[in-house]
């Protein structure tokens, strides 16, 4: 088969479509046909050198794909060959092919078709379980989105509005945030031009956010317990803003705030089987009933990586960019 593959660490360029062997699902798994993946902030990070896949995994980049059942490892049961798909993957999704523990598989949702599919997985599965599983937001409860524009962000703000929540989001110009409001978010705020602590306290009649979930990391460490609620939960899932930052337990102890750091890529099998599970559950029927849907930015060739990854960097996008065969 043919995959994207990273012979030495570096910019785009440094992503070679190359002929490699094939994978071979062993107890567990499935063979999937990949129609299509997705590019995350992960796969920038891995193509650069500063994120190796977990032992075991796939090489290649790719952390989610959609495709076909072509082969059923020994073990495996639920699915047959020929159903369409879509999967969580801890690697090796810039691929014709892959080998998908059985766990980490979805049917594709009624009324979606099988390309945009792939704009599922990573998104649904680190939303339903930061937001949700982890920060337990509830109905009527406020959540601050950093990054609303981005395909977490799309998804989160999706989500939270069909549970009952009030969403706020950050993200960078008006047009960002005009797509974040059509998505259903309530409060819009422009980190260039806004301090998100002052607008979420504003809006909120000074009480805070219920729940954060943040991309950024140290840099908004400080502003971040500053703008949680009384009792609120901070989910940090990105390391774009850096991985030191100060923090002041006072201000935390005086909130009675938690703080949460998870990635999902390295969790055991049994974890991402259990998320995938509550996944398919409660956001499958949302997505099939058509009040959440997938935003896709644009579909590139697999082929030409390169030029997909040169998109995230340049943040112009708004949801999922796409890998397709």
């Amino acid at each position: 088969m043919y995959a994207i593959t990273i012979p030495e660490p570096g910019g785009p360029e440094a992503l070679v479509w190359a002929e490699v062997p094939d994978p071979v699902p062993g107890e567990g798994e499935v063979l999937v046909e990949v129609a299509a993946s997705a590019v995350n902030r992960a796969d920038l990070l891995q193509r650069q050198g500063f994120y190796n896949p977990p032992p075991g995994a796939s090489p290649y980049p790719g952390l989610e794909c959609s495709g076909r059942v072509a082969a059923l490892g020994p073990g495996v049961s639920g699915f047959s060959v020929g159903d369409e798909v879509c999967a969580l993957l801890a690697g090796g999704g810039y691929a014709e092919k892959v080998a998908v523990p059985v766990g980490q598989l979805l049917p594709v949702p009624k009324g979606l078709d099988l390309v945009t599919a792939a704009a599922l997985p990573e998104v649904t599965c680190t939303v339903w379980s930061n937001v949700f599983m982890v920060a337990h937001l509830r109905p009527g409860e406020t959540l601050l989105v950093h990054g609303g524009a981005s395909g977490i962000g799309t998804m989160a703000i999706q989500l939270a509005k069909a549970v009952g929540a009030r969403v706020a989001v950050t993200a960078g110009g008006k047009e960002k945030l005009e797509r974040c409001a059509r998505l259903g978010a309530d409060i819009l705020i422009d980190y260039r031009e806004q301090d998100f602590v002052e607008e979420i306290r504003s809006a909120t009649d000074g009480s805070g956010a219920d729940v954060i979930l943040d991309i950024m990391g140290a840099k908004y460490l400080e502003r971040n317990v500053k703008a949680l609620a009384v009792n609120g939960r901070l989910a940090i899932i990105g390391l774009q803003g850096g991985v030191k930052g100060e923090l002041n337990l006072g201000a935390l102890l005086g909130k009675r705030a938690a703080i949460t750091a998870t990635s999902l890529r390295g969790r055991p099998l049994a974890e991402k089987t259990a998320i995938v599970a509550a996944v398919r559950e409660h956001v499958w029927p949302l997505i099939e009933a058509g009040r959440v849907e997938p935003v896709v930015d644009r579909t590139v060739p697999m082929a030409e990586a390169p030029a997909a990854h040169r998109v995230l960097e340049e943040s112009t996008h708004v949801g999922k960019v796409l890998l397709t065969h």
